[in-house]
């Protein structure tokens, strides 16, 4: 928590986040093994069946404020939705079994590696909490606040030069909004649309076993299916998440998870 305390006596000032990559990467279609594999395998269903947020009725001032940059007043309080935003993004980090994902996707075990199985978790978090209007966009700009504190905060600590680590934050942050758009526009596809995607992003092209790329789309398919049937309420104020595996020892069904009460005395 002295990562927030730290951040929140800073106050944070995140202004509305947008592409900076020069061009979207085009889909190929897949063919031969890598088409056998993926074709038809999953029958989950995708976030083009997730229920669209409702569009929020906000006043003129608040639509003057956050015209300028500013956050207007949220369902919530900002500063719940900040504790819950360092949670989900600690959920991200601590709760991914990054050896399992080291040894089944064949990834060395670098800062390069956990930075990708950890962006792919954080854009998960992105795509379920937009569905909940403004408060939940909010939150997903506090949760990239948050994961860009860190991964300095783990650069400086193994030891990278300032000026290495200044110019490694530019091109990640380049790769991460590149990324975020071939997942988004991969979600919404089929199959060979998310394999292509995580193709080039999670194995930087290098992938050559289509099982991995198989195991993978199943693993990011049942997890939005599962991060979709939690309750909004709960994301928004506890930013609880649970992962499941990335291999199911029982994968005949996927369980609605438990949804924790909020409690605001417990706080």
């Amino acid at each position: 928590m002295a990562l927030l305390v730290r951040v929140l006596r800073n106050r944070i000032n995140i202004s509305q986040w947008f592409p900076v990559c020069s061009r979207l990467v085009p889909v190929y279609s897949t063919q031969g093994q890598w088409g056998r594999a993926l074709s038809g395998t999953f029958q989950l269903s995708t976030t083009k069946d997730s229920p669209q947020p409702v569009e929020e009725k906000v006043g003129a001032f608040t639509k003057i404020i956050e015209a300028m940059g500013f956050t207007g007043p949220l369902k919530y309080s900002k500063w719940k939705i900040k504790i819950a935003a360092l949670r989900m993004y600690t959920s991200c980090v601590e709760k991914t079994d990054f050896e399992e994902f080291f040894l089944r996707c064949q990834m060395p075990d670098t800062f390069n590696s956990w930075f990708l199985i950890t962006l792919l978790h954080v854009w998960m978090c992105l795509v379920r909490m937009k569905q909940e209007g403004r408060s939940g966009k909010y939150m997903c700009r506090i949760i990239v606040h948050f994961m860009w504190e860190d991964v300095e905060q783990r650069g400086r600590v193994m030891g990278v030069n300032s000026y290495i680590l200044k110019k490694n934050m530019i091109l990640m942050t380049n790769n991460f909004y590149a990324a975020i758009l071939g997942y988004d526009e991969g979600i919404l596809s089929d199959d060979h649309g998310l394999a292509a995607a995580l193709w080039r992003t999670f194995f930087n092209q290098k992938c050559e076993d289509p099982r991995q790329l198989e195991l993978l789309v199943e693993y990011v398919r049942k997890q939005m299916q599962y991060l979709d049937s939690m309750n909004g309420e709960d994301l928004l104020l506890t930013g609880e998440v649970s992962w499941r595996p990335l291999v199911e020892k029982n994968p005949q069904s996927i369980l609605k998870p438990h949804s924790p009460t909020y409690n605001d005395e417990g706080l």
